[in-house]
Formats: structure tokens, C-alpha cells, sequence
């Protein structure tokens, strides 16, 4: 194998850039070293890229991805050479508290590491700690893209779902139609919702949510008074479950606006600024309010899900190039380019 790779690195100086880095190697016996096929630019690497997430100088970005095993560590036990793979992007030492309870994000030797704490993913290699707990193989028949967001978007969206305590004949509101929103409705769907509202304020998001069948109604709350049409469709009680997962100060105060009184409000979105929930306004609503980043421990499921049919996010793949055209992907998904949802990269060109 050679010794360097191109890779996606961040410095505060040039932000994020493409330069070449060693290829890494097995630190630890339970490492596997994996060769990138596909990954992802995710909105979390555009909050690097711009301060709001500090990482260290020199940092390989990236944490959604899928590829081939190369090289395993002596005391891996679950993979080979060969093994196609769907990343977990939160590495879990399975042995913790908090892994063993099931909150894998705070697993107290691993967490939300690829491209945050450790190197990430959008490379030629990467390596991959606690590899028998972070990698699901996957069946040489399925197309890897079809897999390549269980480990972060897809499993944040389900989660949301999955948190919302979604019942038959709900009404389902999601605030914000980007990758997570779309991946939130689509999970919703399982659970047999009456109808599922999408809100957003770009109208092609809001195109593809109603064309892929992900949502029912489809609302621009520029245009549209969302609470009040919250109310007129529900017989003036508001939505059962609402799924954030939008990220901003008016999607927050909308949240628990539109809930009916006793609904659940899911909170998937992540903030730059701190929230305030002003209780003595919605004092008497008796909501339950969940909020929390995803421990993506559902992967197994999902991919279960995909491979039988049941779930398909496909269509939020609306860019592919390879590694080599990195700051274009940066650009184009960071700014919401060209209609684009989720910008692929595959391998680099030489």
C-alpha cells in the first residue's frame, strides 16, 4: 500500500483543503484500516469549516462513510480483509457505562470522534477504532451508496422518529426538509403517522419531500403561518409529534408552539447559539421534549430496513464526484447550490 493519500484536512489558517497526508496504520488491535469508497460532506463539516466547531490544525474532516476493510488488528474479531463496511460515525469501546446502556455519543473512550477528535473519512483511508462495534458488514450484492447515511443521517433521523413516540393517526410536523428532515420523515413513516407535515423555507427541498412521498403537506414558513395551519388541520389541537431538525432560533420557538398540549417535541437539530425555553409562556402544555445527539445504535435495523425494501433515502443523493473536486462539494452543498441535498464523493482520480 503507498505511504500517502490525498485527504480533506482543516487548518485555521486555510480552513478546510486538500493536501497529502500519511496513509494511516493499525495504532491499536482493535483498529481496522478501511479504504474509502464513498463518504459525504454532512452540515456538521460545514460548522467546522466556518469556527463554530473547533477541531485541531491538521485534522482530517469527515464521519459518514462506507468501504472496503484492508488491514484488521490483532484482536478484531468480526471482520476480514475484503469486508464491505457501513461506518458508525460515533466509535463506542462497547465495555463503558454508557455503551452498555446504550448511549454510545458518550461512550467515555470514543463518542462523536471521525473528523471532530480523530481523523475522518473524507481520504483514500481511514482508521477505524473499536472496529468490531463501528462496522456492519455489508452484503457484497447491495450497492454501498444505498447504506452510505445509516451511520450518521439516516440513524439521526430515525432516532428523532424513534424519540418522538410516534403513533398510528399521528400528525407528524418536521421543521427543516434538509438531509436529516428528509431521513426524519422517512423514518416517521414507519410508524404508520396519519399524515406528516414538512416546513422548511426552500421551496425544492420542500418539491422533493412531497414528490419522494416523504411528506404528505409541504409548507414555506416564509409564505405560510405554520401554527396556525398546524391548528386548522388537526381540529385546532396541534401536531402530535414535531421533529427540530433544523437548527435555528424560529424552528426551536416554533417546536413546542405547534405541539398539541401532552404532544412530544424531538429535537435532532444542532445549535449554534443557546436555546431558552420560556416556560412561563408554555407553562400548561404538559409537552414531553426530548433533545439529544444521535447514539446511532439503530444501524443494524436500517440497513435490515434497506435491504428488504422498506426504506430508501436514494434520492437525497443529488451530487457525486471524487475526492479531487472537494472544495467544489464544499461550496455547492455549503451553499445550497444547484438544489443540491447530499454531495457524494467517491474515490480520488489520479
Amino acid at each position: 500500500m503507498k505511504e500517502t493519500m490525498k485527504a480533506a484536512v482543516y487548518t485555521k489558517e486555510k480552513g478546510i483543503h486538500l493536501e497529502d497526508v500519511p496513509v494511516p496504520v493499525i495504532q491499536k488491535d482493535t483498529d481496522v484500516i478501511v479504504r474509502v469508497i464513498y463518504s459525504t460532506i454532512c452540515g456538521s463539516d460545514i460548522h467546522i469549516n466556518s469556527g463554530v466547531y473547533a477541531v485541531e490544525d491538521g485534522l482530517i474532516i469527515g464521519h459518514e462513510f462506507v468501504g472496503e476493510v484492508i488491514e484488521v488488528g490483532k484482536a478484531v474479531k468480526k471482520l476480514k480483509v475484503g469486508d464491505k463496511v457501513a461506518a458508525n460515525c460515533i466509535t463506542t469501546c462497547g465495555e463503558c457505562y454508557y455503551c452498555k446502556h446504550g448511549y454510545t455519543n458518550h461512550c467515555e473512550n470514543g463518542g462523536w470522534n471521525f473528523g471532530y477528535k480523530i481523523n475522518g473519512c473524507q481520504a483514500e483511508y481511514i482508521r477505524v477504532p473499536f472496529a468490531d462495534n463501528g462496522l456492519y458488514k455489508i452484503s457484497p450484492e447491495l450497492d454501498l451508496r444505498k447504506v452510505l447515511f445509516v451511520g450518521d443521517i439516516l440513524s439521526t433521523g430515525y432516532f428523532g422518529a424513534i424519540r418522538g413516540d410516534i403513533q398510528p393517526g399521528d400528525t407528524v410536523v418536521v421543521l427543516g426538509a434538509g438531509p436529516v428532515g428528509m431521513c426524519a420523515m422517512a423514518s416517521a413513516r414507519l410508524f404508520g403517522p396519519a399524515q406528516i407535515i414538512a416546513v422548511d423555507v426552500v421551496d425544492y427541498r420542500l418539491e422533493i419531500a412531497k414528490r419522494e412521498g416523504v411528506a404528505d403537506l409541504v409548507l414555506n414558513s416564509s409564505q405560510e403561518d405554520i401554527e396556525a395551519y398546524v391548528k386548522e388541520v388537526t381540529d385546532g389541537r396541534g401536531a402530535d409529534v414535531v421533529i427540530e431538525c433544523a437548527g435555528v432560533k424560529a424552528t426551536f420557538d416554533l417546536s413546542w408552539k405547534i405541539a398539541r398540549p401532552n404532544g412530544t417535541v424531538s429535537i435532532v437539530a444542532l445549535y449554534g447559539e443557546v436555546m431558552e425555553l420560556p416556560l412561563n409562556i408554555m407553562a400548561g402544555k404538559n409537552l414531553t421534549i426530548r433533545s439529544g445527539w444521535v447514539d446511532s445504535i439503530y444501524m443494524q435495523e436500517l440497513i435490515c430496513l434497506i435491504e428488504k425494501g422498506k426504506l430508501n433515502v436514494d434520492f437525497l443523493m443529488t451530487h457525486e464526484a471524487p475526492l479531487n473536486d472537494i472544495l467544489k462539494g464544499y461550496d455547492i452543498f455549503g451553499n445550497k447550490k444547484e438544489n443540491c441535498m447530499k454531495w457524494v464523493i467517491s474515490p480520488y482520480v489520479e
